[in-house]
């Protein structure tokens, strides 16, 4: 992580520290004139969720990007995913969502796409910093005769309909199926619905109202229980739960059990294999994946190859590996052979198209993969030291994990987006690795306090 950049992106409360009008300007310039060093005349699309904020920041970056000459193309509300593709599509130099994803209304933050719809490298992000730290930016402005220009694009929602439709295979329907799709108040409340219907699904929508303040409120991909009650009220096949930008996915089948990201992958990696789609036999996800994962694909001959936590890095080793499947168990599910970037809408229709195919419910084929006991405590800190500099918190986490074996693993690390360590074991028995997990915690809070009043 860098000064401003976190694991995906800049992100903070908004109107506030690195999310303040002072810092997007910023944002804006120093990512214009890093724009200006590949095309003499930038063009810049700019998309956002339904945050209140999203329209002040949307203007800000703007001016930002106006005045060092690059072009701006606002989209409106839209999925992260969908300016990742209109990026691309629109034949832009970048593009940037303003989104907080999956954090409540008050965040805010940045993502940039490079023109291919792929998220910056970290030493494009360190080049942006620097620009936004160089005291004499102002001096690299436009001439007034070259400043840019900003232009609302209207039909941004349509285009990606049409995209997320043709990823769908033409020769099949979801006629007669019933869908509920939460769309958290976020960004796909609009395109989500439309897609499924023209479809041919009937659609039951919650949380498709957004207010500005009201996304992600306890609903979406973090809060599913609401849709695991409509799946089972409006005797459903599938239930769909988005976060606020749509770049992730969870799952309720026709029962009312929910499937997380790596209970998806499996499904949908076993798939691709049986299709002779999955290529090099290989499946990329983050270190916070279970492991019954692991062990629900290399019986059958798949790879799993493990990465930090972020949905960027996943699709970096993607790339690296020439793989098509990936992502991580929050839900960001990365098919590269459909998009660029995790799309909670196309690992939906993924889903449908083995459920369409198979004519088995989604409580059947999600046996593929039996999760082993997790247990993930967010604990709030103060500060973010090295925890090798921790002794007592080393001591007591090499101890626990001489306890578990083989048999699981322990995993600790802070947030790249918050004030929060995870903490995440997992293990045969639940009664245990819970009793270990509070353990830690206690340690943990021990020596950062311990270390906060040395220092």
């Amino acid at each position: 992580m860098g000064k401003y950049f976190g694991t995906d992106g800049i992100r903070g409360e908004a109107n506030i520290g690195a999310m303040s009008p002072s810092m997007v300007l910023k944002v804006g310039q120093a990512f214009g004139l890093l724009l200006r060093e590949k095309a003499e005349r930038p063009k810049v699309i700019i998309g956002k969720d339904t945050r209140v904020s999203g329209y002040m920041i949307e203007g800000i970056l703007s001016a930002g990007l106006c005045s060092v000459g690059a072009d701006v193309l606002f989209l409106g509300p839209l999925p992260t995913p969908g300016v990742a593709y209109l990026t691309r599509g629109m034949r832009a130099t970048a593009g940037i969502m303003i989104s907080a994803s999956h954090n409540p209304f008050h965040d805010n933050g940045i993502k940039f796409f490079d023109r291919n719809g792929y998220k910056l490298p970290d030493a494009e992000e360190a080049v942006i910093e620097r620009l936004m730290d160089d005291p004499q930016i102002e001096a690299r402005l436009a001439a007034s005769s070259d400043v840019g220009r900003a232009r609302r694009i209207e039909d941004a929602i349509g285009q990606y309909a049409v995209f997320l439709k043709e990823r769908f295979p033409r020769n099949m329907q979801l006629d007669g199926m019933r869908i509920v799709v939460d769309c958290a108040n976020g960004a796909a409340y609009k395109v989500a619905p439309k897609v499924l219907r023209e479809l041919g699904a009937e659609v039951f929508c919650i949380n498709d109202d957004p207010s500005g303040f009201n996304i992600n409120l306890e609903a979406g991909a973090l809060h599913p229980e609401k849709l695991q009650e409509e799946v089972l009220r409006y005797r459903a096949d599938l239930g769909i739960a988005l976060d606020g930008d749509a770049d992730r996915l969870v799952v309720v089948d026709e029962k009312g059990n929910i499937l997380d990201g790596d209970q998806i992958i499996a499904l949908c990696a076993l798939d691709m294999k049986s299709k002779g789609e999955l290529r090099h036999d290989t499946v990329v996800v983050t270190v916070m994946s279970n492991k019954g994962l692991d062990l629900a694909l290399t019986a059958q001959g798949i790879q799993v190859v493990r990465t930090a936590v972020g949905d960027r890095y996943v699709v970096e080793e993607m790339r690296r590996r020439d793989a098509v499947c990936g992502g991580e168990q929050s839900g960001h599910l990365l098919f590269l052979d459909s998009s660029t970037s995790g799309d909670g809408i196309i690992a939906a229709l993924k889903v449908l198209e083995i459920i369409v195919r198979t004519q088995r419910p989604l409580s059947e084929l999600s046996q593929v993969m039996h999760k082993l006991p997790q247990v993930t405590r967010n604990v709030k800190v103060a500060a973010k030291p090295p925890l090798g500099a921790l002794a007592s918190f080393q001591k007591k986490l090499v101890q626990l994990e001489a306890e578990l074996g083989a048999a699981g693993r322990i995993l600790v690390r802070y947030s790249g987006t918050e004030a929060l360590a995870r903490i995440t074991i997992e293990g045969p028995e639940l009664h245990t690795i819970r009793a270990y997990a509070q353990e830690l915690e206690e340690v943990l809070i021990a020596d950062i306090a311990s270390r906060a009043k040395s220092s």
